[in-house]
């Protein structure tokens, strides 16, 4: 049997990435870790995955690759005890899409131990319009409310907020009763960010150019996927003992700060990790998605696309010129 998938080479002649047709035999032979293999239905296009189909960093570890980090999918067959044939799952991160076949296909091999069992009332389509990028979210959002930010405490920050991981954080953020101000560089999108519950639109440029270590305090809790000046500038702002949930690194990877947030104010910078997140955390993290994302908002948040769509679309991405989420039918 054959199916389509997003196919990456790297060798002496260079990158390539394209969509192919991959046999069962191939998918068995390039992900040996797998003991279940899923239908995939849906996919999805997160920055990271930009970054390994336009080669713009070492995302991908082994080569050949199957791209696609997320996936949303029914069981085909299965030697793992957890799971069976006709079983819907949703799959985030694991190194999935980096050092393990992705996603981007028709087809994936993946481990058990990896897979989240669909919520029941969700579709695989609304699986992937949140993905990787609205449960990072929903861990920002866990992250913040372990660390005690309460709604009625003051103004939650959420920077890149026109991108997947801030349009979904403003969503969960704003139904649980929290006043979310948004930062972006796209101004032209602050109806979008107040549908979504913003109650302020901010210019990014506040934030992204170099600040003093200690500023006026203003945020009582902030979630950043920017990084780089952008969350120092944000800790920099943050109230006496609040908490920042960092968890991306769209301006950089680099974070120009000082103490004085920490050892002054007692400032929490959290960093949540998506990747390796321990299952019993991911399940929490979907149920929550499930029960407290108001999914009627997906359809403002989210584009969908197909498989030949991916590559091009990509590009658009790590140019900062996509808004929301972005699911891939991989039979389109």
């Amino acid at each position: 049997m054959t199916f389509r998938a997003l196919y990456l080479e790297k060798d002496d002649s260079g990158f390539r990435a394209s969509v192919r047709q991959l046999t069962d035999e191939q998918l068995a032979a390039g992900a040996s870790a797998g003991d279940v293999v899923v239908r995939v239905s849906h996919s999805t296009l997160n920055y990271k995955d930009g970054l390994a189909l336009c080669n713009r960093s070492p995302v991908v570890r082994s080569w050949p690759m199957v791209a696609g980090i997320d996936g949303a999918g029914t069981v085909e067959s299965s030697d793992h005890p957890d799971w069976k044939p006709g079983d819907q799952v949703v799959l985030n991160g694991w190194g999935v899409g980096e050092t393990h076949w992705g996603c981007l296909a028709q087809k994936a091999r993946l481990k058990g131990d990896w897979l989240v069992r669909l919520p029941d009332d969700m579709e695989t389509r609304d699986a992937m319009a949140i993905g990787t990028a609205g449960y990072t979210a929903m861990l920002c959002v866990m992250a913040l409310e372990r660390n005690g930010v309460k709604p009625g405490d003051g103004e939650v920050l959420v920077t890149g907020a026109a991108g997947g991981v801030g349009s979904v954080a403003i969503a969960i953020l704003s139904r649980l009763g929290y006043r979310v101000v948004a930062s972006t560089g796209r101004l032209d999108e602050a109806d979008y960010l107040r549908k979504l519950g913003a109650s302020e639109v901010i210019d990014r440029a506040g934030l992204s150019a170099p600040g003093k270590p200690l500023q006026k305090e203003r945020w009582t809790g902030v979630v950043d996927a920017v990084g780089s000046h952008t969350l120092a500038n944000a800790c920099a702002q943050t109230r006496y003992r609040g908490t920042v949930a960092a968890c991306g690194l769209a301006q950089g990877m680099d974070f120009p700060a000082s103490v004085a947030p920490f050892i002054l104010r007692g400032v929490t910078l959290a960093g949540v990790d998506s990747v390796m997140c321990p299952i019993d955390e991911r399940r929490e993290a979907w149920r929550r998605l499930a029960s407290q994302l108001d999914r009627s908002l997906l359809a403002t948040i989210t584009s969908e696309i197909g498989l030949d769509e991916v590559l091009p679309k990509a590009a658009e991405l790590l140019a900062g010129r996509v808004r929301g989420r972005i699911v891939v039918d991989v039979d389109r």
